[in-house]
């Protein structure tokens, strides 16, 4: 990817890779809560991919 910035003149920075530092529990009722509602979102989200994989 540099070579593509760098043919618009712009000069490539490199950037420190930055780890993360939080754990998320995703045991009891909250963690339920929370693995429910993003995997409803990824559905909403990506509906037509799911419908594509299923007729395959």
């Amino acid at each position: 990817m540099n070579k593509r910035i760098e043919c618009y003149g712009v000069s490539s920075v490199e950037r420190p890779k930055i780890k993360a530092t939080k754990k998320l529990d995703l045991s009891g009722d909250c963690g339920q809560q929370i693995v429910k509602s993003e995997s409803k979102l990824a559905l909403r989200t990506h509906r037509k991919t799911f419908e594509k994989l299923a007729d395959m």
